[in-house]
């Protein structure tokens, strides 16, 4: 068997061969003539009847080495990172010594492995990323119209330059101020920047138009197209995640642990996976919060208004999506859409439906008891005030 270990960058390649408990090591570009020529060597030792495998950190270009590898026959495995600190923490940090340290771990089998999403996942991250990045740009070219308003001491409006007639209103206000042949460059870029934008949403809907992950996903009360999109992009395939537990460490809403001897210490979550996938939960659960007539009566949000109290809003809110990544799992799992029973105590329903059974039997008894005449009530009245009881006539024959 050879091992090979390579450190992959933009230009190049460096390649460790170990073979027989011996390195060689050698460079290729990362052209075509460079992908052809490490081919051709692993072929000799393929024809050898040797079987190739090949060790590689996840980087920008890895999904483009990895489908020429695998094409070739060569097996490819893509290393995490974040637990390989031999690497990214190594005192002598060349790539030579990188590539040796994973020929080294790959012949042993114990590089942790790091699985490639899909590239229907890999194109809606790009295009939500491309999304962003337009949107904080529309940001700071507000900022600068806001910047504006404040230096000529005028009312500066929450939400002003969120329309087309509020921007035309705050420029016609900074023309009378002399400002409008700097702003007026900058309301063009917002419109295009907000164009572009719709542009990108409309070719993510192309792609997700019919995935049954977004349809599931938008069942959720408080869930919109950007937050669906967000966390199908970001799980990819469910199945690879073997409960809700190992999905929620996906996440980064796991707390970590520290267990020595007769000492556990518990900290912040870990935040070890896609900071996307995150604020997509997060901000679900903020929009479950703003529906509160029809999530109060949710055992859910109940526990988030009582925590709240005690524990702060942050501390709330993650908990909150932490049971909302739960809830997604087995809703994704067992593909079926959001239940709206499942959210309400059983108890509590239990309760408030035999109040209600005993509510209904007094009221019938009540209304099927005889009404009392006038005069037995204007007799009540009378012993009220006097005190005295008025006497009863007897009956004759």
């Amino acid at each position: 068997m050879v091992n090979i270990g390579i450190d992959l960058h933009k230009t190049q390649f460096t390649v460790c061969v170990r073979s027989r408990q011996r390195d060689k090591f050698e460079k290729y570009p990362t052209t075509q003539e460079g992908y052809q020529a490490f081919l051709k060597k692993a072929a000799v030792w393929q024809k050898a009847g040797e079987e190739v495998r090949v060790g590689v950190e996840s980087t920008g270009n890895t999904r483009f080495f990895k489908s020429k590898m695998e094409a070739a026959g060569i097996g490819v495995t893509v290393i995490n990172t974040l637990k390989l600190k031999v690497v990214t923490e190594s005192v002598k940090k060349t790539d030579k010594h990188d590539a040796a340290t994973i020929a080294e771990f790959l012949e042993k089998d114990m590089l942790p492995e790091s699985k490639l999403c899909s590239k229907q996942s890999e194109k809606i991250r790009r295009l939500l990323k491309a999304r962003t990045t337009l949107v904080r740009a529309a940001v700071v070219v507000k900022n600068q119209i806001h910047a504006l308003l404040t230096a000529e001491g005028l009312e500066d409006e929450k939400g002003s330059l969120q329309s087309k007639r509020g921007c035309q209103r705050v420029l016609n206000t900074l023309n009378e101020w002399e400002n409008g042949l700097e702003a007026q460059p900058l309301v063009e870029t917002i419109d295009r920047l907000k164009e572009d934008v719709k542009r990108i949403e409309g070719q993510i809907r192309g792609v997700v138009e019919e995935d049954r992950m977004v349809q599931l996903l938008m069942s959720i009360p408080g869930c919109g197209e950007i937050s669906a999109w967000t966390i199908r992009a970001y799980t990819d395939d469910i199945k690879r995640f073997s409960s809700a537990k190992k999905y929620c460490s996906y996440a980064g809403l796991v707390p970590w642990v520290q267990n020595s001897n007769e000492t556990i210490h518990h900290g912040k979550i870990t935040k070890r996976g896609p900071e996307e996938l995150r604020t997509a939960l997060v901000q679900v659960v903020m929009g479950m919060r703003r529906m509160k007539k029809k999530t109060c009566g949710w055992r859910m949000m109940q526990r988030y208004e009582a925590m709240k109290k005690s524990k702060g809003s942050g501390k709330t809110i993650t908990a909150t999506a932490r049971k909302l990544a739960t809830i997604i799992w087995h809703m994704l799992s067992e593909d079926s859409e959001f239940d709206w029973g499942r959210m309400v105590q059983e108890k509590m329903a239990e309760k408030s439906e035999s109040k209600s059974g005993t509510t209904r039997v007094v009221e019938e008894a009540i209304k099927a008891e005889p009404k009392k005449s006038a005069k037995t009530k204007n007799r009540k009245n009378e012993i009220k005030k006097t005190g005295v009881t008025g006497k009863k006539e007897k009956k004759v024959g």
